[in-house]
């Protein structure tokens, strides 16, 4: 298997209605996704996943994560890692946008269904 390297800027390219999101590696071992988000757009509802860890490090703003009930606020550098069968959602609290990398690990398919494609 060869090395991925990008550069900033590059990678896969889907734009969304509330922000963008560029795909950095969809391998067996671990899905990555650099996600911005619009101040309007509303999060991810609280769910569980039972066949990845569902893990975000902030880049850019302060977002504010659900884990089993409890609201945790993280700006630049926070990271928050969900084990599988942990209820979890995020969102934007506002007014700026925000900017995760979202790793999903091992490969669970979230990029296909993100793009619409059959998994």
């Amino acid at each position: 298997m060869d090395a991925i390297v990008f550069q900033p800027g590059e990678g896969d390219l889907s734009e969304r209605e509330h922000g963008v999101r560029r795909i950095l590696a969809e391998l067996p071992e671990f899905e990555v996704i650099d996600m911005t988000f619009d101040a309007d757009w509303e999060g991810v509802d609280p769910h569980t996943h039972d066949d990845h860890v569902d893990s975000f490090y902030v880049l850019e703003g302060e977002v504010e994560f659900q884990v089993e009930g409890e609201t945790i606020r993280g700006g630049p550098g926070a990271y928050v890692a969900v084990p599988r069968g942990v209820v979890h959602g995020f969102r934007n609290p506002g007014p700026d946008r925000i900017r995760v990398l979202n790793i999903h690990a091992p490969h669970a398919g979230f990029i296909g269904r993100m793009l619409g494609r059959e998994e």
